[in-house]
């Protein structure tokens, strides 16, 4: 049977995919494949191992259906697949959570270092020649320990990113999601707000762990943005939907905010024009889990997912539509 591979990946997963018997074909083109080319490219494919970056609606699921069994999504979200026409296909949808939740945790605390301590400006300012001596007030940044850390989300990724603050730098964690972490308010004294608002005017630092959905898209606009405090600095590693970036871009360079720190964007991967022209944000291209280790086991739980689809079994990682 062909497993079509959108993307080059690392190759622990096509590897593992061809070990157990599989033909893997991968995409040529290192770019995210047009509606056309995703439905020609995967003729007679069994299944699809695709990128968070692959828009596989209706029409692509309708076009597969005839021969795809399993959808591998290599990422943890899935909102590029219309989840309710592949449940009407039969199609099998999978993700890969578990296996990058350190690393973006990692990647979120750098970006919340490197604002607070203004890595990124101070590298422009340095290899601009600008740098003739050590001053009392040059580039003057934050401190991070022992300030209030806000989460917004507190799943897996969330959670550590609250424990890193909390036992690496004596911050106090204040978090809002659906439900109440009962573990995380014990191991770490996490204060849990029954509201985005309370979290919002309350933090130094906001990091932002939520799924994009209808009703997390621009979770965070000018009003939610105006609650915070003006020396509060905003990070998200989740998705760039949730927030409204044009109202983002306003509150940084009005200050309304002191800064942001962003690796992923509304219309990615187009980042808002005002945004590339201000000091007091960081911008990463969508790299929370790019670390060879991470992204090799995303591979590797990927084609594991195929395998047992294929073979007849339930998926390890099988995504649902909730309705």
């Amino acid at each position: 049977m062909k497993i079509f591979i959108t993307r080059k990946i690392p190759d622990r997963g096509i590897n593992l995919l061809k070990e157990a018997g599989y033909e893997v074909l991968v995409s040529p083109e290192d770019r995210p494949l047009t509606k056309i080319e995703l439905i020609f490219s995967t003729q007679g494919a069994g299944a699809v191992l695709a990128q968070l970056t692959d828009t596989i609606d209706r029409e692509v699921l309708e076009a597969w259906k005839a021969s795809v069994k399993v959808i591998a999504n290599y990422a943890v979200g899935f909102d590029n697949i219309d989840l309710a026409a592949a449940a009407e296909f039969g199609i099998a949808v999978t993700n890969t959570p578990g296996v990058l939740t350190e690393t973006v945790a990692e990647h979120t605390f750098a970006l919340i270092l490197a604002i607070a301590h203004r890595i990124a400006e101070a590298d422009r300012f340095a290899r601009a020649g600008r740098y003739h001596g050590w001053e009392p007030e040059l580039l003057l940044g934050t401190d991070v320990s022992h300030k209030k850390l806000g989460i917004l989300g507190c799943g897996r990724i969330g959670s550590l990113v609250a424990e890193h603050g909390v036992k690496g730098f004596g911050m106090e964690a204040v978090y809002y999601d659906l439900r109440q972490n009962e573990a995380l308010e014990k191991d770490c004294g996490a204060k849990f707000s029954s509201t985005i608002e309370g979290v919002l005017s309350e933090a130094d630092f906001v990091s932002i762990h939520v799924p994009l959905l209808p009703s997390t898209h621009h979770l965070i606009n000018a009003e939610r943005l105006r609650l915070m405090k003006p020396t509060a600095y905003l990070v998200n590693t989740s998705r760039g939907p949730v927030i409204d970036e044009t109202a983002l871009a306003e509150a940084l360079k009005d200050g309304v905010i002191k800064g942001a720190a962003l690796d992923v964007y509304e219309n990615e991967p187009e980042i808002n024009p005002v945004l590339k022209t201000l000091d007091n944000v960081i911008l990463t291209p969508h790299i929370a889990s790019a670390t060879l280790e991470t992204r090799q086991k995303m591979g590797e739980l990927a084609a594991k997912n195929i395998i047992e689809v294929l073979s007849g079994r339930p998926a390890l990682n099988p995504v649902a539509l909730k309705r």
